[in-house]
């Protein structure tokens, strides 16, 4: 019988509630699937035929043990996404990059640990006007992530402490244009599964103050579905092609595997024109809300079944 380990975390050892009914899917058609902890040191990844990152949401502060993680199940088993795509994905650098091969991307400032930067430094690099938010270039979840005001000068002082909490731990820090179609229209999140478009889901917004620490490893999103338009679904499929040219280009010897990722989940939001500007590319964790789309479900458990043969 073929198996599969859907790779989760030790705080949702039983997935996230929106994976969950993942694994009856799987069983209906005659694999074998469990949960497993990707950080377990007694899993023999070699005995899964594929291993699915799902939930694994508390690598953002140790990113080079995922890494290493990563590259382990790789030589001995299928990995989805495969390596090359978790370290490129992993590290939202790669935003950067998309954004000089053409993609519209939300206005960023990067901020790196080596500069040093200093209190006053920082409260330069902020926008005079609006509201802005601060968050590390690796993470998940929106954990460590705070939105402030440009005007309000306690609002900036809580900016720069929490610009200068995350260098200190070298963490790059992004710091990123607020914009106001995140509350009035709402993030949309396109998801692909094996290539094909399957569904999107409207994202409530999440960020209404500073970053106050998260109980848990990711912060509650308020999800709905909706009808995408075609033409934002089709920036959405250039966002994917564009990525993977770049992972082609980049891959530093490392083969990256033909056909399509596994999955892939591309959020946007209305930039001032109103035209979709990428917030996120997702391509290693992401929840794909496959409740909210129909027969999504199934379109996902296919897919796993014919890339795990």
């Amino acid at each position: 019988m073929t198996r599969i380990a859907l790779a989760t975390c030790t705080a949702l050892p039983d997935l996230d509630p929106d994976d969950a009914p993942l694994l009856g899917a799987l069983l209906q058609r005659g694999v074998e699937a469990q949960t497993v902890v990707w950080d377990d040191p007694a899993v023999d990844w070699s005995a899964f035929d594929l291993v699915v990152i799902r939930s694994t949401w508390d690598y953002a502060q140790r990113r080079g043990e995922f890494l290493e993680w990563a590259s382990r199940v790789e030589a001995v088993s299928t990995l989805a996404n495969p390596y090359p795509v978790v370290r490129w994905n992993t590290d939202k650098h790669y935003l950067d990059e998309l954004e000089r091969a053409g993609v519209p991307v939300v206005p960023t400032i990067w901020l790196e640990p080596e500069r040093h930067l200093s209190s006053r430094a920082l409260h330069t690099r902020f926008p005079a006007h609006g509201d802005f938010v601060i968050k590390p270039a690796v993470s998940a979840g929106s954990v460590d992530t705070g939105r402030y005001t440009a005007i309000d000068a306690g609002s900036r002082g809580l900016a720069i402490r929490h610009a200068r909490r995350l260098l200190e731990a070298e963490r790059t820090v992004m710091v990123q244009r607020y914009l106001r179609s995140v509350d009035t229209v709402g993030e949309r999140a396109h998801v692909f599964i094996a290539g094909e478009y399957s569904h999107s889901v409207l994202k409530g917004a999440m960020l209404d103050g500073p970053d106050v620490g998260v109980d848990g490893v990711y912060k509650e999103e308020r999800m709905e579905r909706i009808t995408a338009s075609e033409t934002e679904v089709e920036v959405a499929r250039e966002v994917i092609r564009v990525a993977r040219r770049l992972l082609t280009a980049s891959a530093d010897g490392v083969e990256v595997p033909p056909e399509p990722f596994l999955y892939a989940r591309v959020d946007v939001v209305s930039g001032d024109e109103e035209e979709p500007v990428l917030m996120e590319l997702e391509l290693v964790e992401p929840s794909l809300f496959t409740s909210l789309g129909d027969g999504a479900l199934d379109r996902f458990a296919d897919a796993i079944v014919a890339r795990a043969r």
